[in-house]
């Protein structure tokens, strides 16, 4: 959070923001309302410099409490064009995307606030108009039980005919992840979630 933190420093936050004169008028920025807040952030309510003043708070609520929607949040970013920000601005985004991402991957259940799964991250990625590759590149590399075991959640839990979920549909399908699945079935067979890893491996096999 310290590289969001200074290289967003230089947007002062304002306690109360501009809303559509016609709809909603001054807006008081409440730490203890962000979600309202988030949805109409950049369109009726406040400009880019708000939303980059207020982005690294909503980042960080986004992993330390369950009351945002990730897709809402990382849905701002294309809107205000953040590929065109300062490198420093869209690395620190990068890094923190990078570090959700790790962190998810590394327990099972998840410990990540709003981000239960990975599924839900790989939406919020998407609609913050990012490709999911990266990611999905980084889960290959990502070995032990926890990333093993929200690999057979996610398998377990996705639709496979919602067109959404294609990319990631036809990641999970591939030979490597049947092996893998497989492997981590040898190894944890007698456990408890033993039985998951099992339908998953089934599952991606049909």
């Amino acid at each position: 959070m310290a590289g969001l933190q200074e290289a967003f420093a230089r947007y002062p936050r304002r306690a109360v923001l501009e809303g559509c004169p016609h709809c909603r008028g001054p807006v008081p920025v409440d730490d203890h309302d962000l979600f309202s807040l988030t949805i109409s952030l950049g369109n009726t309510v406040g400009n880019r410099d708000d939303l980059k003043s207020l982005l690294p708070l909503l980042l960080e609520r986004m992993v330390s409490s369950t009351e945002l929607d990730p897709a809402i949040v990382l849905g701002k970013l294309p809107r205000e064009q953040w590929r065109t920000w300062p490198e420093a601005e869209q690395g620190a985004v990068d890094g923190y995307l990078d570090a959700v991402w790790r962190s998810l991957l590394a327990t099972y259940p998840s410990q990540v606030g709003s981000v239960p799964d990975p599924a839900t991250f790989l939406d919020a990625v998407v609609a913050g108009g990012e490709s999911v590759e990266r990611f999905l590149d980084a889960w290959d590399v990502t070995l032990g039980s926890a990333a093993d075991r929200h690999l057979a959640a996610t398998v377990n839990g996705l639709n496979f005919a919602d067109r959404r979920s294609a990319a990631l549909a036809g990641w999970l399908r591939r030979e490597t992840v049947r092996d893998r699945l497989y492997r981590a079935f040898e190894r944890d067979h007698a456990v408890s979630w033993g039985d998951d890893l099992a339908w998953a491996y089934d599952l991606v096999r049909m």
